[in-house]
């Protein structure tokens, strides 16, 4: 049976725009589920409140894709907006609201204003995220009571390993390689990692496999299903980051040609390099991604040949870690991270990360 939320969402900005944060209740039968909040910058009152929206029904429906979601807000702009009775004329705006239907199922989602005095609890955590310029969650005393139910009555979690390809041309030189034009091959070394990590997968005994379709990851992808016998199921939204007009640039390179760019780019997850993507945007198709893979395959052990930057995001998403802990995270050719999910409610838990003991 789905399960029934209730959300509480707040944003401030001090200054409109100026610095901003949100905070996010969620309550599930009365009971505190997860206190959310961030930091994002220098926004409008809009944009955050927008925000703390957004990170609750991502949150929720990572618990429970299917469940139905009271939310309540301060927000006569954001309530009318996403309950279909008010235009929404600004094109940031259109995008924000955007994110928030795709966040959740639109269909399970009622929206109701409240009084400010009401939704305290979300605006104290909007206020947390501005004090201390950071953000984080907690998922309060229920997340020990999940996990104590594993142990009485354990659920076969949905392991996926996730397996970055082996070495490119590019690899040792650090340069940008998305998802461009120049899609290279693995180099022999590359090959030969992809033969070690094969042989370590097969020893798990693994269900599925799927790859992003880019040369480097079909070529990894291949030497495990040979090991295996599994065939290759692949999956767009497993491809590398865009890095655009960057791609196949050192760091060096774009910082000489496009310094404000880059340094934009260092500075927030939300940057796009030109014709490029952001990491915001591979953290949220990484995020459906592994919900789809636990839905899909519940209680197997699946094996995604993918990318650094995708794995990065999905580290960062199981964890709950702030945007920025991406610039953090490194993942190393042919290495294994584990994830492990529970199907029954969308608990997540990172077992290990960058493991490359095979590769020695």
């Amino acid at each position: 049976m789905a399960r029934h939320f209730s959300l509480t969402a707040d944003g401030g900005s001090r200054g409109n725009p100026g610095p901003a944060g949100y905070g996010s209740v969620i309550t599930e039968n009365g009971k505190i589920i997860a206190e959310l909040y961030d930091f994002i910058g220098i926004a409008t009152n809009n944009v955050a409140e927008y925000c703390g929206l957004i990170a609750g029904l991502t949150a929720i429906n990572a618990l429970d894709p299917q469940a139905t979601v009271d939310v309540k807000m301060d927000s006569k702009l954001v309530v009318e907006q996403m309950s279909g009775r008010w235009q929404i004329k600004h094109a940031d705006m259109r995008k924000l609201a955007s994110d928030a239907r795709n966040a959740h199922t639109a269909s399970l989602v009622k929206y109701t204003w409240i009084p400010r005095d009401e939704n305290s609890h979300a605006d104290r955590l909007a206020n947390k995220a501005l004090d201390e310029q950071s953000g984080g969650g907690e998922i309060i005393s229920v997340r020990q009571n999940y996990l104590t139910e594993r142990l009485l009555n354990p659920e076969e979690s949905t392991t996926i390993f996730l397996v970055r390809h082996g070495e490119t041309v590019l690899t040792p030189m650090k340069k940008f390689s998305g998802d461009g034009p120049l899609n290279p091959e693995l180099t022999d070394i590359g090959l030969g990692q992809a033969e070690k990590v094969a042989a370590a997968i097969a020893k798990f005994n693994p269900e599925v496999i799927i790859a992003s379709p880019l040369k480097r990851t079909t070529q990894t992808a291949e030497a495990i299903s040979k090991v295996t016998g599994l065939p290759i199921v692949f999956e767009d939204a497993w491809v590398e980051c865009s890095f655009g007009i960057w791609d196949g640039m050192s760091i060096e390179e774009v910082k000489e040609r496009y310094p404000a760019d880059y340094n934009s780019w260092v500075c927030s997850t939300s940057f796009a390099p030109p014709e490029g993507e952001s990491y915001d945007s591979v953290a949220q198709r990484v995020d459906a991604a592994l919900s789809q893979i636990a839905a899909e395959y519940p209680g197997q052990r699946v094996v995604v040949v993918t990318h650094n930057g995708t794995i990065k995001s999905a580290a960062k998403v199981v964890v709950g870690a702030p945007a920025e802990s991406i610039f953090h995270i490194d993942i190393s050719p042919c290495s294994i991270t584990t994830v492990s999910i529970w199907p029954s409610d969308g608990l997540r838990a990172l077992r290990t990360l960058n493991e490359q003991a095979h590769l020695r």
